[in-house]
């Protein structure tokens, strides 16, 4: 007669724990993840080596982000928290007042063209200020039409480094944010209370 195998949870963490830590020495580990709870719901974070690649909200579906980082990017993906320790930590700080920017290597490959350059150009308007998707296209050197614009700031892979953007219909605008019209009020209202 066999007996069953138990394994202790703890013994498989260290486990995961080892072979990640090993695939990040040996640069087979493409995009590593982990999750926080902010005050805009749980965040997932996504680096590769050269740095964050995707921040997500609960409401787009973690599971689906990493399906289609692993589509689009690579299917060495791998839970390991420790990449991403920068990241965590700024956030923290912005979450508590005391961050204004942030200083991260971002990895620009799931943007590119007009949307990249409106990403790029967000910064520009500042903290604890908002601009029009008019004033975004303007930035990003169109000034006409700001409908481009308008696309794609609602959804902006990296949504706590990124300025609030307001359209005539701000309601509208806000719900449109990839985290939905709570995560872009309490955004907002950080931002203001500083």
């Amino acid at each position: 007669m066999q007996r069953a195998l138990t394994i202790e949870p703890g013994h498989l963490r260290r486990l995961h724990d080892r072979l990640a830590a090993a695939a990040e020495a040996e640069h087979l580990l493409d995009i590593a993840y982990r999750t926080i709870d902010t005050p805009v719901g749980s965040l997932l974070l996504a680096a590769t080596e050269t740095g964050l690649v995707r921040v997500a909200y609960a409401s787009e579906n973690h599971d689906n982000v990493l399906d289609t980082l692993a589509d689009r990017i690579s299917p060495r993906i791998l839970h390991h928290p420790a990449r991403l320790d920068a990241v965590v930590r700024e956030l923290d700080e912005y979450f508590h007042g005391r961050r204004r920017a942030f200083s991260l290597n971002l990895d620009w490959r799931l943007s590119g063209g007009f949307r990249e350059t409106v990403l790029r150009h967000l910064p520009d308007i500042g903290y604890g200020h908002t601009a029009s998707y008019a004033r975004v296209a303007e930035l990003a050197g169109r000034p006409r039409p700001s409908a481009p614009s308008a696309r794609h700031v609602p959804r902006t892979r990296f949504p706590s480094s990124c300025p609030a953007t307001a359209s005539s219909d701000p309601t509208a605008a806000w719900a449109a944010y990839l985290g939905g019209l709570d995560a872009k009020t309490t955004l907002l209202e950080l931002e203001a209370a500083a």
